[in-house]
């Protein structure tokens, strides 16, 4: 037996009768194999048709990062080229040279009967091409490299046209140009990508009929849009594989279920904790799997954990705003959970738009001078100074925003679908293209993974508090300037006093760490800045257990000089929790009976993680 031509042909020897025999049998298998494959993409063609029929019709607007911005984008920069003709001639004159020396280098190695094209020396590591398949042959080497040249070619001259202008202009040239590059790849498409192509022909085609069985049930899943799914949407199950640190729900109102974790240690500390998540998302990435659960780990280090979980809404909430959030949100809880301790006060912890709601309820209550019951409070790559949010910026308009609010205004809810996509598109390639290239074009099985099964768990967003969101804070940073108005009350950062823990993640595409720290360095009250490796979620859930991302600490203001701050800071190998933990310990007074803590007499509603998660 031999195997000759392309990957996966099976050629049988001739000369005996098995080889006779192997070749009809392998040849009718075969056969038999495209026939039912055939038959298979006719049921899934009409799969397809039928769900792209339902797909609701939406305005553009909201299709962001969509038409209108990017139309915007490319007359911006094609005006930019004519006004700086020089460089952009500079440009071309590179753009051609480095493909005249691919093609020379493509014609030797040919000539030569190169087995193996040889890598540039400035070639990129670049996880779409790192199959050997890249490299072997000629012609996919040749679309690969001269992929690489253009895309450098438009960056240059995004960096050319976005000289001279505004700085959010300048930011939506250079998003257009990544969303065009990131598009267009070679390893995007079936007939240029070896890969894809090879496997093909290996499972008789299987591997694109599986590819378009997966790209139907996407469109079905998503009501016709198109969004990839990244993990095994069966693979796990709220309350009995994610989300089961055993606890309850003792109280509950029409925008939160609050929940009590059962104490795992003898005494637990007296003064108890309350995690505010954020509610674009659902609080149980705090309490995945029972080995990366922070849930978990806070009551095996002995403190009392409450944890917020946010009602998913729909028309009956479209009303809701931010203050709706924090005097009928953060505020009761905060002081729901004082009152079953004594009133002693709760240290307090705010995750991305959580921790913003804490910022403003701290505010709030620091201006007014009601009765605060937080002794302390902890940021998770919190937002509060939004004037350089990173690059959702870039397509946060007012094309967009209108676009938002005409399609909020017809549900009263903001779907989950239309913030999951614009999220999606900050990191295309890991999001977006490989996942797809890997569902629909190699007919890979989703994975199992807990966190991005959390991820595609999105939630919807009431109607007032979304349009609040994008213009009171995205565009107007009315929070940093003093104004953000509760009951008739403007409040500010310059309201806050309190002892604060702040972390902040090195690679965050949503919350970027200098924007969270530049915010939260104008607290009062002493704070202790921690900036974590990795990115918004994965900087956060780092159980010390898998000894994984670092971080660096220090007790010092970053101030302005952020850069001088972190050349300051304490570099530790492993998880900030312990830290965290040893901070939180020093303000949570002493140590009492885990009964004691957790009576009979408080109210179990229902087990954790209750009913609003599932919704």
């Amino acid at each position: 037996m031999a195997f000759d031509g392309f990957p996966g042909s099976v050629t049988y020897r001739t000369g005996n009768v098995f080889g006779h025999i192997m070749n009809d049998q392998t040849s009718t298998l075969g056969a038999f194999e495209l026939s039912q494959n055939f038959q298979r993409i006719n049921f899934l063609l009409q799969r397809l048709f039928l769900a792209v029929s339902r797909r609701e019709v939406r305005n553009p607007g909201v299709e962001g990062p969509g038409q209108p911005l990017l139309l915007r984008a490319a007359a911006g920069q094609m005006q930019s080229w004519m006004s700086n003709p020089m460089k952009t001639f500079s440009s071309q004159l590179q753009f051609w040279q480095n493909t005249t020396a691919l093609y020379a280098e493509l014609t030797q190695a040919l000539l030569s009967g190169a087995q193996q094209m040889p890598k540039a020396e400035a070639e990129p590591d670049d996880a779409r091409f790192a199959d050997d398949a890249w490299s072997k042959q000629p012609f996919f080497h040749y679309l690969k490299r001269q992929y690489q040249i253009m895309s450098a070619y438009l960056e240059s001259l995004a960096d050319t046209a976005s000289e001279g202008e505004d700085e959010k202009h300048s930011e939506q040239i250079h998003f257009f140009t990544h969303q065009l590059v990131d598009m267009f790849s070679p390893a995007n498409f079936l007939a240029s990508n070896p890969v894809a192509i090879k496997k093909a022909v290996e499972t008789n085609g299987r591997s694109l009929v599986e590819g378009l069985e997966n790209l139907v049930k996407d469109l079905e899943r998503n009501g016709g849009d198109l969004l990839v799914t990244l993990s095994d949407p069966e693979a796990f199950k709220v309350g009995e594989t994610l989300a089961t640190t055993k606890g309850h729900v003792i109280h509950e109102t029409p925008l939160f279920q609050l929940i009590r974790y059962e104490p795992t240690t003898e005494k637990v500390y007296a003064r108890p904790l309350l995690l505010i998540p954020p509610w674009i998302n659902k609080f149980y990435i705090l309490d995945l799997q029972p080995k990366s659960s922070l849930v978990k780990w806070l009551t095996e280090q002995g403190f009392a954990v409450y944890i917020v979980s946010w009602k998913n809404p729909r028309e009956e909430l479209r009303t809701a705003g931010m203050d709706t959030y924090v005097l009928q949100g953060v505020i009761p809880a905060m002081q729901k959970v004082d009152e079953l301790h004594g009133k002693d006060g709760v240290n307090v912890v705010g995750y991305c738009i959580g921790g913003t709601t804490l910022a403003l309820s701290q505010a709030w209550l620091g201006k007014t001078r009601h009765d605060n019951p937080a002794k302390s409070c902890t940021f998770f790559t919190a937002l509060t100074d939004f004037e350089d949010p990173g690059p959702l910026k870039s397509f946060i308009d007012e094309g967009f925003i209108a676009g938002i609010m005409i399609e909020a205004q017809r549900k009263g809810f903001l779907d989950q679908r239309i913030m999951a996509r614009t999220f999606s598109y900050l990191r295309p390639n890991d999001l977006v293209y490989g996942p797809a290239v890997k569902a629909y074009l190699l007919g890979e099985a989703r994975p199992k993974f807990d966190l991005l099964f959390w991820n595609e768990d999105s939630t919807r967003l009431p109607e007032r508090m979304a349009q609040e969101y994008l213009t009171h804070l995205y565009r107007d940073n009315v929070f940093a300037h003093g104004a953000f108005e509760i009951e008739g009350v403007k409040v500010g950062l310059d309201d806050i006093k309190v002892p604060h823990y702040v972390v902040a993640c090195e690679k965050d595409h949503i919350a970027p760490w200098t924007a969270s720290f530049k915010g939260l360095t104008r607290l009062k009250g002493g704070g202790r800045f921690v900036l974590a490796q990795s990115g918004h979620i994965a900087g956060i859930v780092n159980h010390p257990d898998k000894k994984k991302y670092g971080y660096w600490v220090s007790d010092a203001d970053p101030g302005d000089d952020l850069d001088a701050w972190r050349a300051g800071t304490e570099a530790h190998d492993g998880s900030w929790w312990p830290d965290w933990a040893e901070w939180l310990g020093k303000r949570s007074g002493k140590k009492v009976s885990a009964a004691e803590s957790f009576p009979e007499s408080v109210p179990r509603l229902e087990p954790a993680p209750g009913r609003y998660v599932r919704e």
